[in-house]
Formats: structure tokens, C-alpha cells, sequence
């Protein structure tokens, strides 16, 4: 077993537990530079890393009764159909030069997002709050299924997206949801999302298997290590540094 295999995945376990994010924000840029993966092998790891390692945080947020199905159903109409329509499209056209170019510019945005969410975190349920005069209850059903659309397309594109940028979705159309549910739903729809995504790729040939358990045997210790310091560090000191790191990877992959 790749002993830096294991050091990454315990890194970026660790990220994670400290910050709730990051994890295929900072997993699909390290398969790219630190283990030279292809882009499409590189999403493709990933989303089965991030399936694997958020089923057990999904179901601690279920015991605590902090998942509004509701909002996971509505998100997953959009998400799952989007999903498997992009990956049937690859599987129609064949993954091509510019299928891989589309993937490594998807990747790129996806992780400027990322970095411009965590960075805003605090001024979003402000924003959120502006907006409700447009997103009336009414509206709440198809503007959620149109978010799970767009999550489930940029998530097969880039395997990032189902954690921050879909938290921050949830809030623009949810905001007085209390921020527990708010962090449970958007865990509970990230599962189903990126195991289907990942399923998908798994059927183009898009995984490295015995990288992906090199980094799932780190991700556990890590993930333990990082709750326990998320107790210790600032906010803002750990939020800053994640978003340094996402926007320096989403520039070099775009670039």
C-alpha cells in the first residue's frame, strides 16, 4: 500500500474534519499533480472517495434526526437524472480531447466556487435572506430540483460541488432552515449523488481502485483527528488557508 497514498488521505481527511469541506476540492487536484491521474480517473476516484467517506456522517446526521428529506427528495429529482445524463452522454461520444478539456475546465470553476463560498461563508444568509421576495414557497419545489440539476452536472463533471456550493444552494432557497439540518441535508444528498456519479465512471474505466483504498485507509484516522482540532483553530485562520489552497488549484488546473 502507497504510504503517500495513505499520507494524502489522511491530510485531506483531516481538512475535512476541521472545515466540513474541501474534500473533492482538495482530493481531485492532489490525484492530478501528486499521483499524475488523468483528469477523468481523477473525478472518478474521487467521487467514490467522497461516497465512501460521507455515508458515515450521513447516517450520524439521520440518528440526530437533522435530514429534511423533503429537500433531499426534491434536490435529488434534479441531481440524479443530471448525473446520469452526462455520463451517457460520455458514454455516447466517447471521453475525447474535448471531453477532457471540458473536464479540466469544469474542474477549474468548480473549485474557484468552492474557494468563493467557504471564503463568503458568513455573508450568504444575508444574500439568502434578500432573495426571498423572488423564491416564493411556490417556486421553493422547482428552484430546488433545478439546483440538484446543476449540482449533479458540475459533480459528474468535476466531482466538486456536492459539499459547499450545494450547502450554499440549500441556503439561498432555505434560510431559516436551522444550520444542523441545513449541514445534514446537503451530506444526505452528496451520497447518492456522487456514488451514482461515481458508478457511472466506474463504467468508463474512470478508477483507480487500489489508490482509492490506499486513501480511504488514511481518510478515517483523519477525518477523527480533524474534528478534534476544529475545537482548537480559529475559523477564519482555517477558512482562509482552505481557500488559498482552492484558489491556487483551481488556477493551475484552469491554466
Amino acid at each position: 500500500m502507497d504510504p503517500i497514498a495513505v499520507l494524502s488521505g489522511f491530510g485531506v481527511g483531516a481538512i475535512v474534519g476541521m472545515t466540513g469541506v474541501g474534500g473533492g476540492s482538495l482530493m481531485t487536484p492532489l490525484l492530478l499533480s501528486v499521483f499524475k491521474l488523468n483528469p477523468a480517473v481523477a473525478i472518478g476516484t474521487d467521487l467514490w472517495f467522497a461516497a465512501i467517506t460521507k455515508t458515515s456522517g450521513s447516517i450520524a446526521h439521520h440518528r440526530h434526526g437533522h435530514v429534511d428529506y423533503r429537500i433531499t427528495g426534491l434536490m435529488l429529482a434534479g441531481s440524479i437524472p443530471g448525473a446520469v445524463a452526462t455520463i451517457a452522454l460520455m458514454h455516447l461520444t466517447g471521453v475525447t480531447k474535448g471531453w477532457a478539456s471540458a473536464l479540466t475546465f469544469s474542474l477549474g470553476i468548480a473549485l474557484l466556487l468552492t474557494a468563493v463560498t467557504v471564503a463568503f461563508k458568513q455573508t450568504w444568509q444575508a444574500v439568502a435572506n434578500s432573495l426571498q421576495r423572488w423564491v416564493t414557497e411556490e417556486r421553493k419545489p422547482m428552484l430546488t430540483v433545478l439546483a440538484g440539476l446543476i449540482l449533479g452536472v458540475l459533480v459528474s463533471l468535476s466531482s466538486i460541488g456536492a459539499g459547499a456550493i450545494g450547502a450554499t444552494l440549500i441556503l439561498f432557497l432555505y434560510p431559516k432552515l436551522d444550520p444542523k439540518r441545513l449541514v445534514g441535508t446537503d451530506i444526505a444528498h452528496a451520497v447518492p449523488l456522487t456514488l451514482v456519479a461515481g458508478i457511472g465512471h466506474a463504467t468508463l474505466g474512470h478508477v483507480n481502485w487500489g489508490l482509492l483504498g490506499a486513501l480511504l485507509v488514511g481518510s478515517i484516522p483523519g477525518i477523527w483527528l480533524g474534528a478534534q482540532l476544529t475545537k482548537k483553530m480559529p475559523d477564519r485562520l482555517v477558512r482562509t488557508l482552505l481557500c488559498g489552497s482552492l484558489v491556487a488549484a483551481g488556477v493551475k488546473v484552469i491554466h
